[in-house]
């Protein structure tokens, strides 16, 4: 390895004794009697890799040129020297950035340890500058994954935001009452994963979902394709600021959807009135609790389902895969379902925004 130095040392004769010395290891000396000379030959083409600097100069200490270097943004490795019973002054120049000491004496083992430690602060400059582009390829790697991951998500909301108007449209176009149920349920379903997605592209990370955000707008959602127009059921939403990740999220967004859907459907006859109430909260670090709860006619554990049973089916697997399950407590009025979840399986731990 052959480095290039700028040796700063008001000792002429002196540096003429290193200059040979390393020379003769293919290494570059050039000599600067005072700071104003080196700023000058670093503010110059020619390059280096390092810097020898004494501790005594005319003018000033080498405490006092560590500040100048740095506040002209010099940042090359320095070799700081000094004399044998100055250990302090050594320690503070590594303190102020000095790459390594090395005590000037007049026995043979002063030129060996100062081009090894030269050789040593040029290696490890070297290594941090490397390790420092790595670090920045890695940066620049992920956020252009995130952004092409931002964008498959923004395409997949919108190609499922046409699947729903599609529906719309064979619904419209459906003679058969039933059949028409069954499309809006799928086109609710449906709605729940492309919310997740138009959730992601629209924040700042592309992999974790704020699940009041997206649940918010989901119930708007599904309170607009399912309301009754006859019997018009006021819903209420709140939610602690929790994070979970995407497959997680949309298993609780298909969950919600389906008791929601339910509840619009089942809970209140055509002349009876009540609300709908969901809930979202945290009972500890990694776990939280979404609750559904309606004043309606009221749901037994074990009933038979209404209808196909999709949707009872749907529930009961996505609550499972979520936490302990779904319950139906004992009520003396109306209908309360609970989902235990486990916000994060990745690290164990809660996210919040």
């Amino acid at each position: 390895m052959s480095v290039r130095i700028l040796y700063l040392d008001d000792d002429a004769a002196f540096v003429r004794l290193v200059q040979k010395s390393l020379g003769r290891l293919g290494h570059q000396v050039l000599h600067a009697e005072d700071l104003d000379v080196a700023l000058g030959h670093l503010q110059s083409e020619q390059e280096f890799d390092a810097i020898v600097l004494d501790h005594y100069l005319r003018d000033m200490t080498g405490h006092e040129v560590l500040q100048r270097l740095r506040d002209s943004g010099i940042f090359l490795p320095v070799v700081y020297v000094t004399g044998s019973n100055e250990a302090k002054i050594a320690i503070d120049a590594l303190k102020a950035g000095a790459a390594d000491y090395v005590i000037k004496t007049v026995s043979d083992d002063f030129l060996p340890l100062l081009t090894g430690a030269i050789e040593q602060s040029v290696e490890n400059a070297r290594l941090r500058m490397e390790k420092l582009r790595s670090d920045e390829e890695i940066r620049q790697a992920k956020d252009h994954a995130e952004s092409l991951l931002g964008e498959v998500n923004h395409r997949v909301a919108n190609s499922l935001a046409l699947v729903g108007s599609l529906l719309r449209l064979q619904m419209a176009n459906t003679k058969s009452e039933e059949a028409k149920i069954e499309l809006s349920h799928t086109q609710a379903r449906i709605a729940a994963i492309a919310g997740m997605h138009r959730s992601l592209y629209t924040t700042d990370d592309v992999r974790r979902v704020e699940m009041d955000r997206y649940l918010g707008t989901l119930m708007d959602q599904i309170a607009s394709s399912v309301q009754r127009t006859d019997n018009r059921i006021p819903v209420t939403f709140k939610a602690d600021p929790i994070v979970m990740t995407s497959d997680r999220a949309v298993s609780v967004g298909m969950v919600l959807t389906e008791l929601v859907t339910n509840a619009f459907k089942y809970a209140y006859p055509a002349t009876d009135s009540g609300e709908i109430r969901v809930s979202l909260y945290r009972t500890s670090d990694n776990e939280a609790l979404l609750r559904v709860e309606d004043d309606g006619i009221g749901f037994t554990q074990g009933q038979a389902p209404t209808g196909t049973g999709l949707g009872s089916r749907i529930v009961k697997s996505m609550a499972t895969n979520l936490g302990s399950g779904i319950r139906y407590l004992d009520v003396d009025k109306g209908t309360v379902a609970e989902v235990p979840l486990i916000i994060s399986l990745e690290d164990g731990q809660a996210n919040e925004t």
